[in-house]
């Protein structure tokens, strides 16, 4: 097997980005401190056409050199915006058919393996602070709670981490559908 160049790759330019179908899923980032993992988020979203990350909360915002460095660009390709509060957020998304999805460790969570994705539904899908995770407030207003199965000795995955696990579930769960 031989590596492919970058250019043998195919990627979309940004404007062929912007026109393109989109996941029907938005990524809300709950309060997040690092930079690095705002960034890796955004890399995320673009590789799987995310539709839009709203960034809430602490969680700053491009442009920032440490979001970039991580982004590699992203954040041009990918639509954000800022809220101050993630609550009335998920009250307003709601409101407009998005379901609601907190992803944390909570009682009667479903696991995401478990967790049934379908075509006709959008999903907002909200990840917490790398040590209070999601908000209680933000986690009881949610439609769903996921969380993902873990067998080792920690409690936790990276942020970054947990949305590429979360997002690459929804997305392959979606594709199988069409």
């Amino acid at each position: 097997m031989r590596k492919l160049e970058n250019e043998e790759l195919n990627r979309l330019d940004i404007e062929a980005f912007k026109e393109a179908n989109k996941t029907p899923i938005i990524i809300i980032l709950d309060n997040i401190r690092s930079l690095n993992n705002i960034g890796s988020v955004f890399r995320t979203a673009d590789a799987f056409l995310i539709e839009k990350i709203y960034l809430c909360g602490i969680t700053a915002t491009p442009p920032h050199k440490d979001i970039h460095k991580t982004a590699l660009g992203a954040t041009e390709s990918v639509d954000w915006e800022y809220r101050k509060d993630t609550l009335d957020l998920v009250r307003q998304l709601q409101s407009t058919d998005y379901e609601v999805v907190s992803v944390e460790q909570a009682e009667n969570a479903q696991l995401l393996n478990r967790f049934p994705v379908k075509s006709s539904i959008k999903y907002a899908l909200i990840f917490g602070n790398e040590v209070k995770g999601v908000s209680q407030e933000v986690v009881s207003a949610s439609s769903a709670v996921i969380e993902i199965p873990q067998y080792g000795t920690k409690h936790s995955l990276n942020i970054s981490v947990s949305v590429g696990i979360v997002v690459w579930d929804f997305w392959s769960k979606l594709i199988q559908l069409q």
